[in-house]
């Protein structure tokens, strides 16, 4: 079976191509996509974990992400790394250095061979998530894949029948849904209805450096030990660019920008308090302002979103040094609720009302992937499961979308496509 996400038509500035041509052919086999629930072919792998069994780990892409991601992973006693895949065959070195016993492998399907892999870790580049991620779960195995989800909203249902039809749990990164205080502060004024209706939520997330880095000198020559075809996949070729690959999310090939990497976890914080999650429109503004490095993402970016439930979210970002931060604000008729990754304060409406601040407890991605690590035991679906990541990637999507193509998308919420002209 072939899955084709066909992105609409438009003119990409400075040079990007990812939402102005259709995305190459995704590959999926078909006698496993199309196999009926749990019932996976000999080929595909299957165990069923003891009370007192390790889970066996294999994880494909070792950056910064990834290697963080790993870390949580390794905190949990239950978990046992036995596999690693990455293009560079110097972050496959590094990460052996904290699991000595585990195979490396340069093609994730080589992985995937493995027998001894319970569950996956994805956290490759964005252009590599869906590919990956279906052959993942068509294989049997459990996957927690970092957001957003998809490179276009077209390719995101593709992953979530993979997910259905082969029984499987899949996590998506986006933390904030196992987060104590989120968790707090939807149970106190969104499910109770204390905060009234939201009209209004605002996101920022302002001078975020990651996006602004530089590769080092060491990447000015393509390494022996790094599958720059690979790491391209199934983009359009292009000569060996240390800065494309050291800094992907600055370019709109690999990814989306500030916001796929930044808005999707706030706006999926508003579709997990507000019970909204299919925008009806989209309208963008922004440019690449100041860091003319040949980035075609925007380095400033206001986003507008407007919900079926008469509400309307924003997000604005911006990497110049004047501002930092990241937040997120509800207004809603009996008061205001701000909300970050440190905590919430609730400001009720009223002359003299006080304001009731909670702070942060626990640890986000901690909490994400052990409640990963319990539903693949107990097989109930996870807090940010598959569905709800496709859902706050299509939102981003369509954001970036409207930005391109510098006009309002209007989006049907019931089929979820893109309206005609």
């Amino acid at each position: 079976m072939v899955g084709r996400a066909a992105a609409p038509s438009a003119v990409c500035p400075e040079g990007a191509t990812i939402y102005n041509q259709a995305m190459p052919e995704i590959q999926v086999d078909r006698r496993n996509f199309l196999r009926g629930a749990g019932a996976l072919t000999a080929l595909s792998y299957s165990r069923v974990l003891g009370a007192n069994d390790k889970i066996r780990l294999g994880a494909i892409g070792l950056g910064d992400r990834g290697t963080g991601d790993l870390g949580n992973f390794l905190r949990n006693p239950e978990i046992e790394v036995v596999a690693f895949c990455d293009i560079w065959g110097d972050k496959l070195d590094r990460a052996r250095q904290r699991a000595p016993q585990a195979k490396t492998y340069a093609d994730h399907h080589a992985l995937l061979d493995n027998k001894e892999v319970d569950v996956v870790l994805l956290a490759t580049p964005d252009h590599w998530h869906v590919p990956i991620a279906i052959d993942v779960l068509n294989s049997g195995r459990d996957l927690y894949v970092e957001k957003p989800l998809s490179l276009t909203p077209e390719e995101g249902p593709l992953v979530v029948k993979a997910a259905r039809v082969n029984k499987r749990i899949c996590q998506v990164g986006m933390q904030q849904r196992s987060g104590k205080h989120y968790l707090q502060a939807k149970q106190e004024y969104f499910d109770t209805g204390k905060i009234g209706k939201v009209t209004l939520s605002r996101t920022w997330w302002h001078g975020n450096s990651y996006h602004l880095r530089k590769a080092p000198q060491t990447l000015q020559r393509l390494p022996e030990n790094l599958d720059w075809n690979r790491f391209l996949g199934r983009l359009k070729w292009r000569d060996w660019d240390p800065q494309q690959y050291y800094n992907w999310r600055a370019y709109l090939d690999f990814g989306g920008g500030q916001v796929t990497d930044l808005f999707t976890h706030w706006i999926d914080v508003v579709h997990m308090f507000t019970g909204q999650d299919v925008p009806k429109s989209a309208s963008a503004a922004g440019g690449v302002y100041q860091y003319k490095d040949g980035r075609t993402a925007p380095d400033t970016i206001n986003v507008l979103l407007e919900y079926p439930g008469e509400m309307t979210a924003t997000f604005e970002a911006t990497l110049v040094p004047g501002v930092t931060g990241a937040a997120q604000q509800f207004c809603g008729m009996n008061g205001r609720l701000d909300i970050d990754r440190g905590g919430y304060t609730w400001t009720p409406v009223g002359r003299g009302a006080q304001p009731v601040t909670v702070k942060a407890t626990g640890n986000l991605d901690g909490d994400h992937i052990n409640n990963f690590l319990e539903c693949v035991k107990s097989r109930k679906l996870p807090n940010g499961d598959v569905l709800i990541g496709h859902r706050s990637a299509q939102a981003s999507h369509l954001g970036n979308i409207a930005y391109v193509q510098k006009r309002r998308i209007d989006f049907d919420p019931q089929r979820e496509e893109i309206l005609p002209l």
